[in-house]
């Protein structure tokens, strides 16, 4: 697995990657996985074409070594079997052989984006092209109810949201009309608003989203809300981190006269989302132990 990290290198955008990537190996042990940045400087930070070309290049090794390893397990269990029948125990079931790949792609790519950027998007499909990989790319994460989630616990962090609407308090800074922010035009808008609507349906109140690079975008959702009758808003960012800087996402937020959450960053149902990306790619069910995977 490769995951595409758009945006400005950084250490902040390196831990965060690394982060998602942990949470991803600790629900499939053994996952190989690698970081590549769009805008990688090829030292410290990777470019994802050349992260790509490495990864084809190792393949037919890793598939040799998938080979050695199941073979192992394989005699392992013909030996086992054997000593068992040998001190005349009846062998009820035999342990089935681990399937080895022989073909597929040389990695997956899962873009680290929580909607659709057409302009990113279209640079790692390049990235892909250019690396001769024959790399396989996944959709971006959104929209998925994980990610309502993840909004809805990142506002309550910040104290603009109940933790849960179903306890018997109220929070005082709570607010009542969220704009969610995205990046990668109006097609983005649109597609947060899937996202959105689950939100609503967690927080009980209205939910609608601007592109921040969409020029007033963000400033006209926050005065249909308040035409609405919303009084309190606040801004969720529908966002990763890397993909933009956080003086937009504060900017925003000063120009819509309002509060903004921190962006969505490690949350575990990120990792999570990556992973079912990743596996969905490659048909694996996550509920099952998996050897590791390219």
């Amino acid at each position: 697995m490769v995951l595409a990290v758009p945006g400005a290198p950084g250490d902040g955008a390196r831990r965060l990657a690394e982060d998602l990537v942990s949470i991803a190996r600790s629900e499939m042990p053994g996952l190989d996985a690698q970081i590549g940045f769009l805008d990688g400087d090829g030292q410290e930070y990777p470019q994802l074409e050349a992260v790509l070309t490495r990864a084809a290049q190792e393949n037919p090794e890793r598939l040799r070594q998938a080979a050695e390893a199941a073979k192992a397990l394989a005699d392992e269990a013909a030996e086992a079997i054997a000593a068992a029948e040998a001190a005349g125990e009846v062998v009820d079931e035999v342990p089935s052989v681990p399937t080895v790949p022989t073909d597929g792609p040389a990695a997956v790519v899962v873009p680290l984006l929580a909607g659709p950027d057409s302009a990113q998007l279209r640079r790692i499909r390049q990235a892909v092209m250019s690396s001769g990989s024959a790399a396989e790319l996944t959709d971006v994460l959104g929209p998925h109810p994980l990610l309502a989630e993840a909004l809805h616990v990142r506002l309550s962090e910040a104290g603009l949201a109940r933790a849960d609407r179903a306890r018997l308090f109220t929070v005082a800074t709570a607010a009542d009309g969220i704009i969610l922010a995205t990046v990668g035009g109006e097609e983005a808008a649109q597609a947060g608003g899937i996202t959105g609507m689950l939100l609503s349906a967690r927080l009980a109140v209205p939910v609608m989203a601007a592109a921040l690079d969409v020029d007033g975008a963000v400033l006209r959702v926050a005065e249909q809300l308040r035409s609405a009758g919303s009084a309190r808003l606040a801004l969720a960012p529908y966002l990763i981190g890397p993909e933009v800087s956080a003086e937009l996402i504060s900017a925003a937020a000063e120009e819509a006269g309002c509060a903004a959450a921190e962006a969505l960053g490690d949350y575990p149902a990120v990792g999570k989302l990556v992973l079912a990306k990743y596996a969905a790619a490659l048909g694996i069910t996550l509920q099952q132990a998996s050897p590791a995977m390219r």
